[in-house]
């Protein structure tokens, strides 16, 4: 069974730097040698064979392109990223969907998901989950998986929700994981610094 990944990283991350001088994907979290989306970039690719990840176009997008085709990610600009997390979405979709039965939508700012949990729901999806999502300590996080079904639910999305009005009215298989990390995202610069994550 075909699983492809999706990573997306096109948003423009204010919260981080309302300036946008400094990209958060970019960044390096203390400890780290790796930026924050190589690292979410290299744990996807540890599990699935293909990954597609999307960015925003600008000055970043060259070297944020540089560093995940290095890790053997394919790369796509979403020319339409400003109007929201669902238009990146779509155009990775599009592009990535002609021949995947099912799809892991993963987040470019959530370096500390681990590839067990990425293979997890892999194999939820391979087993027939319609929709697979972790859960670490009774709370639901990210990547979510989604088999072709959903496909055109997805590419239906709008604004800035993401799929989460498609979780909220379809099954979903949960699996309990032994990872925080998929409750964990880089908004903040203080979220670069692990004694400061919850």
């Amino acid at each position: 069974m075909s699983i492809t990944g999706i990573l997306l990283a096109a948003g423009r991350g204010t919260r981080f730097d309302p300036s946008g001088q400094r990209n958060k994907l970019l960044q390096c979290p203390e400890g780290q040698q790796a930026s924050v989306v190589a690292a979410s970039a290299r744990h996807m690719l540890a599990v699935l064979p293909r990954v597609v990840a999307v960015l925003r176009p600008g000055a970043d997008a060259e070297t944020l392109s540089a560093q995940l085709l290095a890790l053997g990610c394919e790369v796509t600009i979403c020319p339409q990223a400003d109007t929201g997390m669902a238009a990146s979405l779509a155009h990775a979709l599009t592009y990535a969907g002609k021949d995947a039965q099912g799809f892991i939508i993963a987040l470019g700012d959530m370096p500390d998901v681990q590839p067990s949990t990425i293979q997890s729901l892999k194999t939820a999806l391979e087993q027939g989950a319609g929709i697979a999502a972790p859960m670490y300590r009774g709370r639901r996080g990210n990547p979510v998986g989604f088999s072709r079904h959903y496909l055109p639910q997805l590419l239906a999305l709008e604004g800035d929700q993401g799929a989460r009005g498609i979780l909220k009215h379809a099954p979903v298989t949960e699996l309990e994981v032994d990872d925080s990390g998929i409750l964990q995202d880089v908004d903040t610069p203080a979220d670069l610094h692990p004694k400061d994550k919850v």
